[in-house]
């Protein structure tokens, strides 16, 4: 499945020789990890979570407005925060994925976009949007932001862009992909080679190991 993500990866290509630090060997899918400065090099991310902040109508004002439609979203999420967990990044996974998968350019007639929470769940969407919606709806569930990311690779066997979302979750990156229902390790899947990951606070350039 195609990702949307040329609105940030030219710009993420051209800071790799300008941003280089000292790399975490081994890290996700194999990688070297390489931190970055600031999330200020990544101005279109930026505008995106602006954006959430701003359409995505906090769980308070849906419930008294009884006009929201997130409120489905929010029920969902308030009936598993109970749960352990490794159970609520599945039942996320696969609250997600029963969306159909639906390209940018047929659902909003451009080669890139982002949809936010509300958009998603409304109108469906691609690869990154699946992931946006499982970040935030463990964001929303107590997962920490350090223990989130979401993923920008290239799927070596399709040759083609995508998008998923990583956990850090008892001593492993555990991957949440709309292109399966299980949840599985990063170190069980070999075909994705990641380019970049980002969440709320920082952002990760990713080179391969020689």
């Amino acid at each position: 499945m195609r990702a949307s993500y040329s609105l940030l990866i030219i710009g993420v290509i051209l800071l790799i020789p300008l941003t280089w630090s000292s790399p975490t060997y081994a890290g996700l899918f194999g990688s070297q990890e390489l931190p970055q400065r600031s999330l200020s090099e990544l101005p279109d991310w930026l505008s995106y979570m602006e954006r959430h902040l701003r359409e995505d109508t906090p769980e308070q004002i849906c419930r008294e407005s009884g006009l929201c439609n997130l409120k489905p979203w929010y029920n969902f999420l308030n009936s598993i925060k109970g749960l352990p967990k490794r159970q609520q990044l599945e039942r996320v996974n696969q609250y997600a994925n029963r969306q159909p998968y639906i390209q940018d350019i047929d659902n909003y007639g451009k080669e890139d976009y982002w949809a936010v929470v509300r958009e998603f769940l409304s109108r469906s969407g691609d690869c990154e949007d699946y992931s946006l919606t499982k970040f935030f709806s463990l964001r929303l569930l107590g997962f920490s932001n350090d223990e989130l990311r979401i993923v920008v690779l290239q799927d070596t066997n399709l040759r083609i862009g995508h998008a998923v979302l990583a956990v850090k979750y008892g001593g492993d990156e555990l991957i949440l992909d709309n292109q399966s229902r299980q949840v599985i390790s990063h170190r069980s899947i070999k075909h994705y080679t990641p380019l970049y990951t980002v969440n709320e606070k920082r952002w990760w350039l990713h080179m391969p190991v020689y």
